[in-house]
């Protein structure tokens, strides 16, 4: 085979290569919405969630397999007539607190919604610490009249 024949070749089959990623790649959510606002109703429900393997993705723009599934359900649920706050409360029910972008306030996420308050808290307390140990401490009457007889005598 001819060098020639090969790079013609070789050209084919990235070219192929590339056509076939990138139908793939489209047809990930091909959807058809009856209407614009179900479009953007989608949409904004995937942006409220995360993908549960991917760490802070949102199914929106997740390749995850896990992601492809549930687009899919929350495209079924819409198909169902489903209001968005029972999307949410499937997804949440069925993949816990870590799908919601926003979780909510209760025992279990205290943490999650404080640890902001609780580590600058700590990070002024270690400060005024520092400043604390950095500031001169005052002379005692001894050592000012000693400091006062040196300066006086040079």
């Amino acid at each position: 085979m001819k060098a020639r024949e090969f790079m013609d070749r070789a050209i084919r089959v990235a070219l192929l290569l590339a056509f076939a990623t990138c139908l793939g790649a489209s047809a990930i959510d091909s959807f058809d919405f009856p209407d614009p606002e179900a479009a953007a109703r989608y949409q904004r429900l995937l942006a409220e969630f995360r993908c549960p393997k991917c760490l802070n993705e949102s199914l929106a723009s997740s390749g995850a397999p896990i992601a492809v599934d549930l687009r899919r359900a929350v495209r079924r649920l819409m198909e169902e007539g489903e209001s968005d706050a029972a999307i949410r409360a499937y997804l949440q029910q069925r993949y816990g607190d870590f799908v919601l972008y926003d979780p909510p306030l209760k025992a279990s996420t205290w943490l999650l919604w404080f640890s902001p308050v609780l580590l600058l808290a700590v990070v002024v307390g270690l400060l005024v610490r520092a400043a604390r140990r950095r500031a001169p401490a005052a002379l005692s009457e001894v050592d000012s009249d000693r400091v006062r007889r040196l300066l006086d005598n040079s």
